[in-house]
């Protein structure tokens, strides 16, 4: 268990109204490599971003723990040998976890450039994809969501296409302009698709078109606009 000895001088600090400030002049780049780790814990508005980087690989493993930075910023941030060392990489991985729940939660953008930079990060990946919860209504990106089924490969099997399918916006919810736009938004970027998400999209739309009440004429249009995504 860690022995807190810096940890007296740490709490004196706290009556001063420039506590942080103090703090990181003090103990930021300290010679002292226990000063560096209780202050990667003890920093009152997360860890500095310098402290992910230190040369010790538990000051910046705290560092990163208790980081306050978006997911994509910490992993940027923190020595690849950290990553790469199964012992040290197991240290991160419960706030890897919650990250990779925000990034999936989120557009995918940032999910796909941490995967690119560190793939062996996939299966964690892979799991929070499939059971994790949907937390907000941002939904994922068309292109990444591709992206991701290209890095996933062989690795693809049913639930995780469901995993990602559920992230992607609903089209059974839009309005006909709403639907119009989406479309014409996805017949664009057609050919950067995956097959897997073309499949889907003209699945829904093909869906939403024969339950919504149009013009025979309009509907003939909508379907050439659909089999757009076919041909592609």
């Amino acid at each position: 268990m860690l022995e807190l000895s810096y940890k007296n001088e740490i709490e004196e600090l706290q009556n001063q109204h420039d506590y942080e400030q103090r703090g990181d002049a003090l103990y930021i780049n300290h010679e002292d490599e226990e000063a560096r780790l209780e202050w990667a814990f003890y920093r009152p508005s997360g860890s500095h971003p310098k402290q992910i980087q230190d040369s010790n690989h538990l000051v910046a493993i705290m560092a990163f723990n208790h980081s306050r930075l978006g997911a994509l910023e910490r992993f940027n941030l923190l020595n690849s040998e950290i990553i790469h060392d199964d012992k040290l990489r197991h240290k991160i991985r419960n706030r890897s976890r919650m990250l990779f729940r925000a990034m999936i939660d989120n557009d995918f953008v940032d999910l796909i450039k941490v995967l690119e930079k560190y793939p062996i990060f996939f299966d964690l990946a892979y799991d929070q994809m499939i059971y994790g919860r949907i937390w907000n209504e941002i939904y994922a990106n068309p292109l990444y969501a591709s992206l991701f089924l290209g890095i996933a490969q062989d690795k693809i099997d049913e639930v995780l296409i469901e995993g990602v399918k559920r992230r992607l916006m609903p089209v059974k919810g839009l309005n006909a302009q709403e639907a119009k736009h989406y479309l014409e938004t996805l017949s664009t970027q057609a050919q950067k698709l995956h097959s897997i998400l073309k499949e889907h999209y003209v699945y829904e739309f093909e869906k939403w078109l024969g339950k919504v009440t149009l013009h025979p004429l309009q509907k003939i249009i909508w379907q050439k606009n659909i089999d757009k995504l076919k041909e592609n």
